[in-house]
């Protein structure tokens, strides 16, 4: 087995924003292997300034990687341990490998396009009017559940806009989740989930900044809206850790970004560890390419969460892969008449 990267820089068709700052471009890389006739790819997705595996040393863990390829994959994988997105990519590049169609991971109904996967509409940070343009689009489509970012513009302004969406449809018509990005201070975060729990908000994903578990704790003890935790998750690798953290906190969800927290393994080792506490959850996509969002999507589908997902990223880009990857009515559907078009060579 032979094994090569490169590396691919996604290009936004217009500029979103969040808390820490307006996204133009993501950079990410491919994984191929190669047996005989047959190519795997996977992808890498490493997010710049959140990743834990944002390093001066990425390329040359790459580069080890593709040099070591034929060592056993779950040795790979413990060395790569503090590298969560290369984790991912290997584990996607296996599976592409061994599969009769090198992008049907996990064969489903959903990959039969038979059935398809809800999900929530992703309203970016931006002016108070291009927040109003997003989520007229969303709801125009068929999306039942919605998901702002907030924490850049004036708080008042986006109560503003959850109250015109709630003067509009009731939660049992339009579900709403809200997404800080950590983007509250701890000594304020209380007063604003109750300011914004008046428009009956499902959850808030990581309202304070991840690292202060004994504030977030103390958070999701009082909070009126549901707290779930996402960045809070990026980079515990220790498994005795990852239950400290949920025991110590006891959110009512986490989010879990497989490019984040090491894959379809290191997903599933904090889905274990939450049902045991009870503590939802549900998956996101953290701005891969159609390669690496298919292969979250169809993983997705598999665990059975009926819940929205947070799949809703492939249309974000100019430059991504046609793919069968199809959203329709608030729904992810994997549409065999489409075919992938992609051109990596390497």
């Amino acid at each position: 087995m032979k094994a090569t990267y490169q590396k691919y820089t996604l290009i936004f068709k217009q500029a979103s924003g969040t808390s820490r700052g307006v996204l133009k471009t993501k950079e990410t890389y491919f994984l191929k292997l190669y047996e005989d006739t047959k190519i795997g790819i996977g992808e890498c997705g490493l997010f710049k300034g959140l990743s834990a595996d944002d390093k001066p040393d990425y390329e040359e863990k790459l580069k080890w990687l593709c040099n070591n390829i034929n060592h056993n994959i779950e040795e790979l994988l413990l060395k790569l341990k503090e590298y969560p997105s290369i984790q991912f990519g290997l584990e996607q590049a296996y599976l592409s490998l061994k599969s009769l169609n090198s992008f049907e991971l996990f064969p489903s109904k959903f990959t039969q396009t038979k059935d398809s996967i809800c999900i929530n509409g992703l309203i970016w940070m931006g002016s108070e009017a291009f927040m109003k343009q997003q989520i007229k689009e969303k709801l125009e489509v068929g999306f039942s559940t919605i998901k702002m970012k907030i924490g850049a513009i004036d708080f008042n302004s986006e109560l503003s806009l959850l109250k015109s969406i709630r003067d509009e449809f009731n939660p049992k018509e339009i579900t709403l989740r809200v997404d800080a990005n950590g983007a509250f201070k701890p000594n304020e975060a209380l007063e604003k989930l109750k300011k914004l729990s008046e428009f009956q908000i499902h959850s808030i994903e990581q309202p304070i900044q991840q690292g202060q578990p004994y504030e977030m704790a103390n958070l999701c003890s009082k909070s009126p809206i549901p707290i779930a935790l996402d960045e809070e998750l990026i980079g515990v690798f220790d498994v005795t850790r990852k239950q400290e953290l949920l025991q110590i906190i006891q959110p009512k969800y986490i989010i879990l970004k497989p490019s984040l927290v090491g894959g379809f393994r290191g997903s599933e080792k904090w889905i274990n560890l939450a049902e045991k506490s009870n503590i939802g959850w549900w998956i996101t996509s953290a701005l891969e390419s159609n390669i690496g969002l298919n292969a979250i999507a169809q993983w997705t589908y598999n665990l059975g969460n009926k819940i929205p997902q947070g799949l809703g990223t492939g249309s974000l880009f100019t430059n991504n892969f046609e793919s069968p990857l199809e959203v329709k009515k608030g729904h992810l559907f994997y549409n065999n008449s489409l075919k992938w078009k992609y051109n990596l060579e390497v």
